[in-house]
């Protein structure tokens, strides 16, 4: 999170998905027509299948926590006082998704908390008294 982020830069390559994701299709498909390598070629499908589904539920949470991070920023600033407002950009992501289980009414103690003491999402939903129940998350 620290590192500057430019045009150069912006680009993101994970290289279990990109490096070797790709290696193990482009294995597959070079085996596939090799008779002799069949149990080979049975390993690496096996294995490309892992990593596809591995990768598609932890880009699918990511997306999630960057909606829930949006969802929240426009909840607090409706809700928060005037004063913890410029303070929702100091939120860590992981707090973020954290305080969305916390009601209208204890959200700017949570919040509060949660900045003053840097407190992890665990240990925030476990300081909620009024749950506000996430039944959408998948």
């Amino acid at each position: 999170m620290s590192e500057v982020q430019t045009y150069q830069t912006h680009r993101r390559f994970d290289p279990a998905y990109h490096y070797v994701g790709t290696a193990l299709v482009l294995m597959a498909l070079f085996l596939a027509f090799s008779s002799r390598a069949l149990w080979v070629w049975h390993g690496i499908v096996a294995l490309a299948l892992v990593l596809l589904w591995l990768k598609t539920r932890t880009y699918a949470l990511k997306v999630q926590d960057r909606v829930i991070r949006l969802e929240e920023t426009l909840r607090m600033q409706a809700v928060l006082p005037e004063a913890l407002r410029p303070r929702i950009s100091h939120l860590k992501p992981g707090q973020m998704v954290a305080l969305r289980f916390a009601a209208d009414q204890e959200l700017a103690d949570r919040v509060t908390e949660a900045l003053a003491e840097d407190l992890g999402g665990e240990a925030i939903k476990k300081r909620i008294q009024v749950w506000r129940p996430d039944t959408f998350r998948v």
